[in-house]
């Protein structure tokens, strides 16, 4: 059964601008590293936008959503900012049915190296192939419905709220 990767930026693929500093998008960084993890599964990859999670609106998380129904996918991964994570899982949920949706993110980039992006795209695409039906979060090799989880900003990880 074949994955759906949808791609809305986040830490995961953001890169260094050397000029200014600052951190940007380009291109997902997905497809290199299903290589480097030499992933034998059938896996496509669909780009919805490239975001940091700050900037989305109530409108980004209503297109996701709608691409979540769109594809013929049942097995879907998100990658998204880790900052609004559960807030469009929470639309994602009230909106899609009949699929298994899981979102993972990275807190830091990783083409610094030292991400824990590769460990988190692994674990979800382990994940997704063995959860019901439904919406979770997964980070750090760990998943939670996205309706009992929170991300803990001191500690830098997700964690059950009961």
């Amino acid at each position: 059964m074949a994955i759906r990767i949808l791609t809305t930026g986040g830490t995961f693929d953001k890169k260094y601008n050397e000029i200014d500093g600052s951190l940007v998008f380009k291109e997902t960084h997905l497809a290199d590293m299903l290589k480097l993890g030499r992933c034998n599964i059938d896996i496509k990859i669909s780009r919805v936008m490239m975001k940091d999670s700050l900037d989305m609106t109530e409108e980004d998380r209503i297109l996701i959503a709608e691409k979540c129904l769109e594809t013929k996918e049942k097995l879907l991964v998100i990658t998204h900012g880790t900052d609004t994570m559960v807030e469009t899982a929470k639309v994602v949920a009230e909106r899609v049915d009949g699929k298994t949706i899981v979102f993972t993110g990275a807190m830091i980039p990783y083409s610094f190296g030292n991400s824990d992006g590769m460990f988190n795209l692994g674990s979800v695409i382990s994940f997704v192939q063995i959860l019901p039906q439904g919406v979770y979060i997964a980070m750090n090799g760990e998943y939670f419905s996205w309706d009992n989880v929170k991300k803990n900003r001191e500690k830098g990880r997700f964690e059950t709220i009961r």
